[in-house]
Protein backbone atom coordinates (compact mmCIF):
# COMPACT_ATOMS: atom_id res chain seq x y z
CA UNK A 1 0.00 0.00 0.00
CA UNK A 2 2.69 2.77 1.35
CA UNK A 3 4.63 1.70 -2.50
CA UNK A 4 2.03 2.12 -4.46
CA UNK A 5 1.32 5.85 -2.89
CA UNK A 6 4.41 6.94 -3.26
CA UNK A 7 4.51 5.60 -6.83
CA UNK A 8 0.86 7.20 -7.50
CA UNK A 9 2.52 10.57 -5.24
CA UNK A 10 5.75 10.62 -7.33
CA UNK A 11 3.39 10.20 -10.99
CA UNK A 12 1.81 13.39 -9.90
CA UNK A 13 5.05 14.61 -9.52
CA UNK A 14 6.55 14.17 -12.92
CA UNK A 15 3.07 14.60 -14.35
CA UNK A 16 3.14 18.66 -12.83
CA UNK A 17 6.67 18.62 -13.45
CA UNK A 18 5.71 18.09 -17.58
CA UNK A 19 3.34 20.48 -17.14
CA UNK A 20 5.53 23.38 -15.66
CA UNK A 21 7.92 22.98 -18.17
CA UNK A 22 5.59 22.55 -20.91
CA UNK A 23 4.05 26.16 -20.25
CA UNK A 24 7.62 27.62 -18.57
CA UNK A 25 7.85 30.34 -21.53
CA UNK A 26 3.74 31.76 -20.95
CA UNK A 27 4.53 31.14 -17.11
CA UNK A 28 7.82 33.04 -16.60
CA UNK A 29 6.86 36.27 -17.29
CA UNK A 30 3.78 36.38 -14.58
CA UNK A 31 6.12 35.10 -11.61
CA UNK A 32 7.47 38.19 -10.47
CA UNK A 33 3.47 39.66 -10.73
CA UNK A 34 1.97 37.10 -8.06
CA UNK A 35 2.00 37.73 -4.35
CA UNK A 36 0.42 35.72 -1.26
CA UNK A 37 -2.86 36.52 -0.23
CA UNK A 38 -3.60 36.10 3.41
CA UNK A 39 -7.45 37.19 4.28
CA UNK A 40 -10.72 36.45 5.95
CA UNK A 41 -8.52 33.13 7.14
CA UNK A 42 -7.65 32.07 3.91
CA UNK A 43 -4.29 31.52 1.69
CA UNK A 44 -4.15 32.02 -1.63
CA UNK A 45 -2.72 34.28 -4.38
CA UNK A 46 -3.58 37.42 -5.91
CA UNK A 47 -1.67 39.02 -9.58
CA UNK A 48 -0.38 42.16 -9.18
CA UNK A 49 0.22 43.95 -13.12
CA UNK A 50 0.85 47.21 -13.05
CA UNK A 51 -0.07 49.44 -16.19
CA UNK A 52 2.22 48.92 -19.02
CA UNK A 53 4.96 52.06 -19.28
CA UNK A 54 4.36 52.18 -22.91
CA UNK A 55 0.37 52.83 -22.37
CA UNK A 56 -0.68 56.53 -22.76
CA UNK A 57 -3.76 55.28 -21.48
CA UNK A 58 -4.68 57.36 -17.79
CA UNK A 59 -3.89 55.67 -14.65
CA UNK A 60 -7.27 53.39 -13.13
CA UNK A 61 -7.39 50.71 -10.79
CA UNK A 62 -8.97 47.98 -12.64
CA UNK A 63 -10.16 45.03 -10.50
CA UNK A 64 -10.49 41.51 -12.38
CA UNK A 65 -12.20 38.45 -11.23
CA UNK A 66 -12.27 35.12 -12.83
CA UNK A 67 -15.19 32.55 -13.26
CA UNK A 68 -15.81 29.27 -13.32
CA UNK A 69 -12.83 27.01 -13.65
CA UNK A 70 -10.03 29.28 -13.94
CA UNK A 71 -6.63 30.50 -12.33
CA UNK A 72 -4.18 33.45 -12.58
CA UNK A 73 -2.02 31.30 -14.87
CA UNK A 74 -5.45 30.89 -17.25
CA UNK A 75 -6.09 34.49 -17.31
CA UNK A 76 -2.88 36.28 -17.29
CA UNK A 77 -3.23 36.71 -21.24
CA UNK A 78 -6.06 38.79 -20.24
CA UNK A 79 -4.75 40.86 -17.38
CA UNK A 80 -1.24 41.77 -19.24
CA UNK A 81 -4.50 43.25 -22.37
CA UNK A 82 -5.97 45.17 -19.58
CA UNK A 83 -2.42 46.49 -18.45
CA UNK A 84 -2.74 48.64 -21.17
CA UNK A 85 -5.27 50.59 -19.25
CA UNK A 86 -3.91 50.52 -15.55
CA UNK A 87 -2.95 48.48 -12.55
CA UNK A 88 -4.35 44.98 -12.67
CA UNK A 89 -5.40 43.31 -9.75
CA UNK A 90 -6.76 39.50 -10.07
CA UNK A 91 -6.99 37.52 -6.58
CA UNK A 92 -7.72 34.03 -6.28
CA UNK A 93 -11.19 32.91 -4.70
CA UNK A 94 -11.56 30.99 -2.35
CA UNK A 95 -11.29 27.12 -3.31
CA UNK A 96 -10.46 28.09 -6.78
CA UNK A 97 -7.04 28.42 -8.12
CA UNK A 98 -5.50 26.79 -5.41
CA UNK A 99 -6.79 28.89 -2.30
CA UNK A 100 -7.81 27.24 0.59
CA UNK A 101 -11.85 26.81 0.64
CA UNK A 102 -14.59 28.30 3.02
CA UNK A 103 -14.92 24.64 4.00
CA UNK A 104 -11.89 25.49 6.11
CA UNK A 105 -13.69 27.94 8.07
CA UNK A 106 -16.82 25.88 8.27
CA UNK A 107 -18.22 28.12 5.81
CA UNK A 108 -20.35 26.81 2.40
CA UNK A 109 -19.34 28.55 -0.59
CA UNK A 110 -22.07 30.65 -2.40
CA UNK A 111 -23.20 33.41 -4.18
CA UNK A 112 -23.38 35.20 -1.21
CA UNK A 113 -19.89 34.16 0.54
CA UNK A 114 -18.01 34.80 -2.59
CA UNK A 115 -19.58 38.33 -2.65
CA UNK A 116 -18.40 38.71 1.30
CA UNK A 117 -15.04 37.92 0.08
CA UNK A 118 -15.18 39.85 -2.92
CA UNK A 119 -16.21 43.16 -1.03
CA UNK A 120 -13.56 42.31 1.82
CA UNK A 121 -11.23 42.62 -0.58
CA UNK A 122 -11.92 45.99 -2.30
CA UNK A 123 -12.56 47.34 0.97
CA UNK A 124 -9.16 46.36 2.30
CA UNK A 125 -7.50 46.95 -0.87
CA UNK A 126 -9.20 50.11 -2.66
CA UNK A 127 -9.53 52.41 0.11
CA UNK A 128 -10.06 56.32 -0.89
CA UNK A 129 -9.60 54.72 -4.76
CA UNK A 130 -12.42 54.27 -7.32
CA UNK A 131 -11.99 50.97 -9.60
CA UNK A 132 -13.15 49.69 -12.16
CA UNK A 133 -14.27 45.87 -11.81
CA UNK A 134 -14.16 43.47 -14.99
CA UNK A 135 -15.64 40.43 -14.05
CA UNK A 136 -15.50 37.32 -15.78
CA UNK A 137 -18.70 34.38 -16.43
CA UNK A 138 -19.42 33.26 -12.50
CA UNK A 139 -17.26 36.09 -11.63
CA UNK A 140 -19.60 38.81 -12.67
CA UNK A 141 -22.60 36.61 -11.42
CA UNK A 142 -20.62 36.92 -8.01
CA UNK A 143 -20.23 40.78 -8.23
CA UNK A 144 -23.32 41.62 -9.02
CA UNK A 145 -24.38 39.68 -5.62
CA UNK A 146 -21.60 41.94 -3.99
CA UNK A 147 -22.89 45.28 -5.30
CA UNK A 148 -26.45 44.59 -4.19
CA UNK A 149 -25.33 43.25 -1.03
CA UNK A 150 -22.79 46.48 -0.33
CA UNK A 151 -24.53 48.90 -2.06
CA UNK A 152 -21.98 52.11 -0.67
CA UNK A 153 -19.24 50.04 -2.76
CA UNK A 154 -20.81 51.02 -6.10
CA UNK A 155 -20.09 54.41 -5.43
CA UNK A 156 -16.18 53.43 -6.08
CA UNK A 157 -17.11 51.70 -9.03
CA UNK A 158 -16.16 54.29 -12.35
CA UNK A 159 -16.70 51.38 -14.61
CA UNK A 160 -18.10 48.01 -14.89
CA UNK A 161 -17.75 45.32 -17.55
CA UNK A 162 -19.27 42.10 -17.73
CA UNK A 163 -17.28 39.54 -19.25
CA UNK A 164 -19.17 36.89 -20.75
CA UNK A 165 -21.13 37.39 -17.48
CA UNK A 166 -24.85 36.04 -16.82
CA UNK A 167 -27.27 36.76 -14.17
CA UNK A 168 -29.85 34.44 -14.54
CA UNK A 169 -30.55 30.60 -15.24
CA UNK A 170 -32.40 31.16 -17.78
CA UNK A 171 -29.33 32.74 -19.74
CA UNK A 172 -28.30 29.51 -20.46
CA UNK A 173 -28.78 27.79 -23.69
CA UNK A 174 -28.43 24.46 -22.04
CA UNK A 175 -31.38 21.53 -22.95
CA UNK A 176 -33.68 20.55 -19.97
CA UNK A 177 -32.10 17.61 -20.03
CA UNK A 178 -28.25 18.70 -19.63
CA UNK A 179 -29.10 21.14 -17.43
CA UNK A 180 -30.73 19.00 -15.16
CA UNK A 181 -28.10 16.09 -15.57
CA UNK A 182 -25.34 18.98 -14.97
CA UNK A 183 -27.30 20.01 -11.24
CA UNK A 184 -28.16 16.16 -10.09
CA UNK A 185 -24.16 15.63 -10.58
CA UNK A 186 -22.80 19.00 -9.03
CA UNK A 187 -25.32 18.39 -6.29
CA UNK A 188 -24.15 15.12 -5.82
CA UNK A 189 -20.58 15.57 -5.60
CA UNK A 190 -20.68 18.73 -3.71
CA UNK A 191 -21.33 16.52 -0.60
CA UNK A 192 -17.39 15.75 1.06
CA UNK A 193 -17.65 12.15 0.45
CA UNK A 194 -18.92 12.18 -3.17
CA UNK A 195 -16.52 14.80 -4.15
CA UNK A 196 -13.13 13.04 -2.40
CA UNK A 197 -14.55 9.92 -4.86
CA UNK A 198 -14.67 12.14 -7.58
CA UNK A 199 -11.12 13.85 -7.03
CA UNK A 200 -9.16 10.56 -6.40
CA UNK A 201 -10.41 8.27 -9.57
CA UNK A 202 -12.53 10.97 -12.26
CA UNK A 203 -9.99 13.82 -11.92
CA UNK A 204 -6.81 11.85 -11.69
CA UNK A 205 -4.58 12.72 -14.04
CA UNK A 206 -4.67 9.57 -16.55
CA UNK A 207 -8.21 10.02 -16.47
CA UNK A 208 -8.44 13.39 -17.08
CA UNK A 209 -5.89 13.05 -20.09
CA UNK A 210 -7.45 9.61 -21.55
CA UNK A 211 -11.27 11.34 -21.29
CA UNK A 212 -11.65 14.70 -21.43
CA UNK A 213 -10.94 15.74 -25.22
CA UNK A 214 -13.97 13.73 -25.59
CA UNK A 215 -16.89 15.44 -23.31
CA UNK A 216 -19.12 17.99 -24.57
CA UNK A 217 -17.85 21.29 -23.51
CA UNK A 218 -14.13 20.65 -24.49
CA UNK A 219 -14.92 19.55 -27.88
CA UNK A 220 -15.30 23.21 -29.40
CA UNK A 221 -12.10 24.48 -26.77
CA UNK A 222 -9.93 22.31 -28.76
CA UNK A 223 -11.77 22.35 -31.56
CA UNK A 224 -8.97 24.98 -32.98
CA UNK A 225 -5.75 23.70 -32.04
CA UNK A 226 -2.78 21.83 -33.32
CA UNK A 227 -1.62 18.46 -31.86
CA UNK A 228 0.82 19.96 -29.84
CA UNK A 229 -1.09 23.35 -28.22
CA UNK A 230 -4.12 20.16 -27.77
CA UNK A 231 -1.86 18.44 -25.68
CA UNK A 232 -0.11 21.58 -23.77
CA UNK A 233 -4.03 22.48 -23.55
CA UNK A 234 -4.99 18.87 -21.93
CA UNK A 235 -2.20 19.17 -19.94
CA UNK A 236 -3.14 22.39 -18.57
CA UNK A 237 -6.75 21.40 -18.08
CA UNK A 238 -4.71 18.36 -15.54
CA UNK A 239 -3.59 21.19 -13.31
CA UNK A 240 -6.94 23.16 -13.24
CA UNK A 241 -9.06 20.48 -12.05
CA UNK A 242 -6.70 19.11 -9.67
CA UNK A 243 -6.07 22.59 -8.08
CA UNK A 244 -9.65 23.74 -7.56
CA UNK A 245 -11.24 22.10 -4.01
CA UNK A 246 -14.00 19.70 -5.88
CA UNK A 247 -16.31 20.33 -3.41
CA UNK A 248 -16.15 24.42 -4.10
CA UNK A 249 -16.43 23.79 -7.86
CA UNK A 250 -19.31 21.23 -7.64
CA UNK A 251 -21.29 23.84 -5.11
CA UNK A 252 -20.39 26.90 -7.44
CA UNK A 253 -22.18 24.80 -10.25
CA UNK A 254 -25.29 24.33 -8.23
CA UNK A 255 -25.61 27.87 -7.65
CA UNK A 256 -25.10 29.11 -11.18
CA UNK A 257 -27.62 26.85 -12.56
CA UNK A 258 -30.11 28.13 -10.14
CA UNK A 259 -29.30 31.58 -10.15
CA UNK A 260 -31.66 34.40 -10.08
CA UNK A 261 -29.67 37.74 -9.79
CA UNK A 262 -32.79 40.04 -10.68
CA UNK A 263 -34.35 40.28 -7.22
CA UNK A 264 -32.55 43.93 -6.61
CA UNK A 265 -31.37 46.62 -8.70
CA UNK A 266 -28.15 48.54 -8.66
CA UNK A 267 -27.65 52.10 -9.62
CA UNK A 268 -24.83 51.30 -12.22
CA UNK A 269 -24.56 51.13 -16.25
CA UNK A 270 -22.76 47.68 -17.37
CA UNK A 271 -21.01 47.22 -20.59
CA UNK A 272 -21.50 43.85 -21.38
CA UNK A 273 -18.79 41.86 -23.69
CA UNK A 274 -20.82 38.64 -25.56
CA UNK A 275 -19.19 36.58 -27.88
CA UNK A 276 -21.29 35.95 -31.05
CA UNK A 277 -19.96 32.09 -30.94
CA UNK A 278 -20.89 31.93 -27.30
CA UNK A 279 -21.81 28.14 -26.02
CA UNK A 280 -22.83 28.54 -23.02
CA UNK A 281 -25.36 31.83 -23.26
CA UNK A 282 -28.70 33.47 -25.35
CA UNK A 283 -27.72 36.96 -25.81
CA UNK A 284 -30.99 37.87 -25.91
CA UNK A 285 -31.78 36.36 -22.50
CA UNK A 286 -28.83 38.08 -20.94
CA UNK A 287 -29.32 41.46 -21.86
CA UNK A 288 -33.11 41.49 -20.65
CA UNK A 289 -31.91 40.47 -17.12
CA UNK A 290 -28.87 42.43 -17.40
CA UNK A 291 -31.57 45.66 -18.03
CA UNK A 292 -33.75 44.63 -15.03
CA UNK A 293 -30.55 44.81 -12.50
CA UNK A 294 -28.56 47.92 -14.29
CA UNK A 295 -29.67 51.58 -14.80
CA UNK A 296 -28.15 50.72 -18.78
CA UNK A 297 -26.76 48.06 -21.07
CA UNK A 298 -24.56 48.64 -23.46
CA UNK A 299 -23.44 44.94 -25.79
CA UNK A 300 -19.96 44.77 -27.17
CA UNK A 301 -19.12 41.65 -29.18
CA UNK A 302 -15.58 40.01 -29.12
CA UNK A 303 -14.87 38.15 -32.21
CA UNK A 304 -13.42 35.16 -31.07
CA UNK A 305 -14.91 31.32 -31.74
CA UNK A 306 -15.79 30.48 -28.48
CA UNK A 307 -16.86 31.26 -24.68
CA UNK A 308 -13.15 32.10 -23.46
CA UNK A 309 -9.80 32.41 -25.07
CA UNK A 310 -7.80 29.30 -25.12
CA UNK A 311 -6.46 28.32 -21.22
CA UNK A 312 -2.72 28.42 -23.31
CA UNK A 313 -3.91 32.50 -24.51
CA UNK A 314 -0.76 34.63 -24.83
CA UNK A 315 -1.37 38.68 -24.34
CA UNK A 316 -1.47 38.86 -28.15
CA UNK A 317 -4.15 35.89 -28.34
CA UNK A 318 -6.42 37.19 -25.56
CA UNK A 319 -6.29 40.65 -27.01
CA UNK A 320 -9.15 40.16 -29.16
CA UNK A 321 -11.54 39.34 -26.33
CA UNK A 322 -11.57 42.97 -25.37
CA UNK A 323 -13.14 45.09 -28.30
CA UNK A 324 -12.00 48.17 -29.87
CA UNK A 325 -15.15 49.78 -28.25
CA UNK A 326 -14.47 49.06 -24.51
CA UNK A 327 -10.69 49.74 -24.86
CA UNK A 328 -11.96 52.89 -25.83
CA UNK A 329 -13.72 53.36 -22.93
CA UNK A 330 -10.78 52.12 -20.68
CA UNK A 331 -8.90 55.30 -22.19
CA UNK A 332 -11.40 57.80 -21.67
CA UNK A 333 -13.61 57.23 -18.48
CA UNK A 334 -11.41 58.48 -15.69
Amino acid sequence: MVDTEVQLRYSLFKSRLKFMKNLQEHLTPMQKHIQPLNMNGLSGRMLKLPKNKSSLSKNREILLVYGHHTSLERMYGIAESLSEFGNVTMPDLPGCGGMESFYKLGMKPNLDTMADYVASFIKLRYRGKKITIISMSLGFAIVTRMLQRYPEICDKVDLLISVVGFSHRYDFIFSKYRKFSYLAMASFFSHKLPATFFYNVFLHPTVIKTSYSKTHNAKKKLANLNPEDKKKAIDFEVDLWRQDDTRTYMAMAVQFLTIDNCKKQIPLPVHHISVAGDQYFDHSVVEQHMRVIFTDFTEHEAVIPNHAPSILATKKEADPFIPKSVKKLLRSVS
